[in-house]
């Protein structure tokens, strides 16, 4: 957890969110966000030893975006707290707590700020040729279906890797209906496919699984959206940075929407699928299992505009 004075810690808890509907995105150059989100874990009865891992901060600077300060508080006496940078660059906390009797609460104030003419995302070079990218991860194994469809959508698209990201951009956000309870977490892209129902993390790996077969590196995007209720997901595309040779550029494409992204999305980690960047889980010590329930706020607390509006 950050070390920050408590009087920031106190400040951050209390700030108001503006109102989304006034603002003239268009001439915004910076912005600042509140990310307030609560997990409360319940059980049965009381659990031994949980090992939780939370990965709900962004990194400190994730392109043009920037984690100016966070608090997390949780309910119960934590014996020890970790913070690491795990493979793909996310930042992870882990926290070991002896013992719970009923319930457990973790409730997090992130403060973020992004910024306009920024410029591409940028990254090493060898990101591209990265096989996590360029592979079949758990939940992103293709089936016949989505090979014919990557063919389909290749076909007339060599040397355009962005054109094509768009296509496949397209292809995915027709391809489903946006359904509650249809999917879970554990759901593949071949299965929700073939179903044609799903949610954000679907639409998500069946965007990667299309664009890996493609012969695009891509990577799984959790973060958030204004507006959405819940964890977003999203897809970025690695291609050549065209005028920084060597090096590569993020694109992100939103196919639960049909877009690419803009201001409203807030970047929390990436990787190869959901699984790389659940937000929240662990392991405890009981006969039983226990019942998780989440709640999140997402919001601007402050503005500038380009012309000093």
């Amino acid at each position: 957890m950050n070390q920050e004075p408590v009087d920031i810690k106190t400040q951050i808890a209390a700030l108001d969110l503006l109102d989304v509907e006034g603002i003239d995105w268009e001439r915004v150059q910076r912005t600042a966000y509140l990310i307030h989100q609560r997990f409360r874990y319940e059980y049965p009865g009381p659990v031994r030893e949980l090992q939780q891992r939370l990965l709900i901060v962004p990194p400190d600077v994730y392109g043009d975006q920037k984690c100016i300060v966070h608090r997390l508080d949780v309910s119960a006496g934590v014996a020890e707290t970790f913070n690491e940078v795990d493979e793909f660059g996310n930042a992870v906390i882990k926290l070991r707590i002896p013992s719970i009797e009923r319930a457990v609460d973790f409730e997090a104030w992130i403060v973020v700020e992004r910024f306009t003419g920024h410029g591409p995302h940028v990254l090493a070079g060898d990101t591209l040729s990265d096989a996590r990218y360029r592979e079949p991860s758990a939940l992103t194994q293709p089936d016949e279906a989505l090979r014919e469809a990557a063919a389909t959508l290749s076909e007339g698209m060599q040397g355009q890797p962005r054109a094509l990201a768009g296509r496949i951009n397209d292809r995915v956000h027709n391809a489903l209906r946006y359904t509650h309870g249809a999917t879970d977490i554990h759901t593949t892209a071949a299965q929700a496919l073939a179903l044609g129902r799903g949610v954000c993390q679907d639409y998500a790996h069946i965007m990667l699984t299309l664009c890996r077969l493609c012969g695009l590196a891509a990577r799984y995007v959790s973060g958030h959206l204004l507006g959405e209720g819940g964890t977003h997901a999203w897809v970025e595309v690695l291609v050549d940075a065209p005028e920084r040779p060597g090096e590569a550029m993020a694109l992100a494409f939103d196919p639960t929407h049909g877009c690419e992204t803009n201001l409203h999305y807030i970047t929390i980690a990436v990787g190869r699928d959901y699984y790389d960047v659940a937000p929240t889980s662990g392991t405890f010590q009981a006969p039983y299992r226990g019942q998780l329930t989440t709640s999140k706020k997402v919001g601007p607390i402050s503005l500038e505009y380009g012309d000093g509006g």
